[in-house]
């Protein structure tokens, strides 16, 4: 069984374009894979596409059955990019509008009411992804002072509108806070403490931790140095959901002369590539992109975050945080069944690689390759029932 894989990978820009892109991209991955099965993905709209698909009469289960018959199956959507991630420069602009303005609350409003029709039918719950609150600079200057009060006021009314969609389909959509190197939350400890003393249960109203969770993103805590059998842990201890685990894997280096020259290959114009470095006394240090980085000249242990296709083990003479993902399906293996998270594939930097990373290789071919590591390591683990 395959994990969903994110379509953020391509461009959708407009509903014409998400339904070309997707229909044309996955659909060669799965003749490639040769699977007889839907293939899973996880569905990214922009604001835009998102709009024009709400105008069609029926328009979310009229795409669902276009791209059944391309044998693809939505089972979450990734709600976090809300401009077009694909324009020739992303960096900042990916984590705006955040979550302290009203056009964040009300394009997940509009995904959570199109999620329940673009599901396979029977289907009863599926998770949205969303960015952990915003940048945390910007996030932190605008509002002065109180854009933290204000995300939680969104996030309150978004359980309330999540309440009604199920209510009025019988599934329970989920959003779910994706902490991201850089963010406001970016660490384990932020994300719980912010969902435990900004969003209360209330006498009458819709209970926050049936709705809002966590998307823990494999790469992102990779790049925190943050292990993800604690993460993990640390959502559990506090009573806090994980629906959705996305399987990314980062790019690691020993500090060398040799890995930082290779490194500095990978640093391009379209996305940021948050870098932290470990020193030998445990302290990290964060930067916001490779060149400021680079020219800090920090000793240490390297990670960056590039998303690299999961079943390289190594990109010369970088390596990668491929062990993270092991211990990330390790540790979920372990809990109750009824526990267990969904999984999505996440790598959206194909195009960008280094050409001798991707040696060439149709971004078809990439993707099935991903697919294939990532569902025998879910069968190594146990996993291979797990929803997609």
């Amino acid at each position: 069984m395959f994990p969903a894989y994110c379509t953020n990978v391509v461009a959708g820009r407009t509903l014409e374009a998400t339904r070309a892109a997707v229909v044309r991209t996955m659909g060669g991955v799965r003749a490639r894979l040769g699977t007889a099965d839907a293939l899973p993905i996880g569905l990214w709209l922009s604001a835009r596409a998102a709009d024009e698909l709400a105008s069609e009469p029926d328009g979310a289960r009229r795409l669902r059955d276009e791209l059944a018959r391309a044998g693809l199956s939505v089972v979450t959507l990734n709600g976090f990019p809300y401009h077009d991630f694909r324009q020739p420069v992303v960096k900042h602009a990916v984590y705006e509008p955040h979550w302290a303005d009203v056009r964040r609350l009300l394009h997940t409003q509009r995904l959570a009411d199109l999620l329940p029709g673009l599901l396979p039918e029977g289907t009863r719950t599926a998770s949205i992804s969303t960015l952990p609150l915003g940048w945390r600079m910007r996030f932190s200057l605008e509002g002065c002072g109180a854009s933290v009060g204000l995300a939680g006021v969104m996030l309150e009314q978004l359980v309330s509108h999540l309440a009604r969609v199920e209510d009025r389909t019988g599934v329970l959509v989920t959003v779910d806070l994706e902490p991201e190197p850089g963010c406001m939350l970016d660490r384990p400890q932020d994300a719980v403490g912010f969902l435990l003393h900004a969003l209360h249960a209330r006498p009458g109203a819709p209970d926050p931790r049936r709705y809002v969770g966590i998307c823990h993103d494999t790469c992102h805590a990779a790049v925190m140095f943050d292990g993800q059998r604690d993460s993990l842990r640390a959502y559990r201890d506090a009573g806090i959901r994980v629906h959705k685990v996305q399987l990314s894997s980062a790019l690691a280096c020993d500090g060398s002369p040799e890995s930082l020259a290779v490194l500095a290959a990978y640093a391009e114009p379209r996305w940021l590539h948050q870098t932290c470095v470990r020193a030998a006394d445990r302290t990290v240090r964060f930067w916001e992109d490779i060149p400021h980085a680079l020219a800090a000249e920090p000793a240490g242990e390297w990670r960056t975050h590039f998303h690299v296709p999961l079943f390289a083990a190594r990109l010369g003479a970088l390596g990668t945080t491929q062990p993270a993902v092991e211990e990330c399906l390790a540790e979920v293996a372990s809990w109750p069944a009824g526990e267990r998270p969904a999984f999505e594939a996440e790598t959206y930097a194909w195009d960008v690689l280094p050409r001798d990373a991707t040696q060439g290789e149709a971004l078809e071919d990439g993707i099935a390759a991903e697919l294939r590591w990532a569902a025998g390591r879910l069968r190594a683990h146990g996993l291979a029932g797990v929803p997609a």
